[in-house]
């Protein structure tokens, strides 16, 4: 194990390199949520119509996702889009967007069933359509619901966003990969990393916090 002076010595000495990397990974994360929290919300829609074609589209991509591992996913995203010219950045940001989506898809799909159907009716009672019912009085409280797991989807996103050093992209883990490796101090630059990433988790649970109080504030 390094000792803290020496720690603390590459975390000052290396901070350029891994903040770029940090930059990377956070552009990773946020779009990559941004699109899987559109797959997830399509897919929870199918999952919950009431035609059966469209159930089994959702409970399939669901399976297919959840099923193989994320790495593969990557490969196959990688290696499938590259010869059509597509950057690293969005095969890794793709593939990331479709897994999310699996299990966001899920999360929306138990938020809306768990709004008690008596609010429907009352939308329609009004003379709302249901599409209109859904998207005012149904999404809004779902979404209230669905709040607390989807920042544990967040936090899940950004540390498998690490995945992408395994196709050369140079983000957090990758700077931490090469610069271990290159001074064969991999210990050290692993601790380094960590920080980073802690940092990280530590910034979103605070804006989903901050998302909960205010929704909460806005039910009183």
């Amino acid at each position: 194990m390094p000792s803290f002076l020496h720690f603390f010595e590459v975390f000052l000495n290396t901070y350029d390199m891994f903040f770029k990397g940090m930059i990377r990974t956070l552009q990773i994360t946020a779009v990559s949520i941004a699109i899987a929290l559109i797959i997830g919300l399509f897919f929870a829609f199918l999952k919950i119509s009431k035609i059966k074609a469209l159930e089994w589209i959702a409970n399939t991509y669901i399976f297919l996702i959840r099923g193989t591992p994320l790495i593969v996913q990557i490969f196959v995203f990688y290696f499938g889009l590259v010869s059509f010219g597509i950057s690293q950045f969005w095969s890794v940001t793709l593939a990331l967007a479709f897994h999310n989506g699996a299990y966001i898809a899920e999360i929306f799909r138990g938020s809306i069933q768990s709004i008690d159907k008596g609010q429907m009716e009352a939308g329609r009672s009004l003379g709302m359509t249901g599409n209109l019912t859904m998207r005012r009085i149904i999404l809004p409280q779902a979404f209230r619901r669905a709040l607390p797991p989807l920042g544990n989807q967040f936090i899940i996103c950004l540390k498998d966003s690490s995945l992408a050093a395994f196709i050369g992209y140079y983000e957090l883990f990758n700077v931490a990969q090469t610069q271990g490796a290159n001074s064969y101090d991999v210990m050290t630059y692993l601790l380094v990393v960590s920080v980073y990433y802690l940092i990280l988790v530590g910034l979103i649970g605070i804006v989903v916090n901050l998302l909960e109080r205010k929704f909460s504030a806005s039910e009183r």
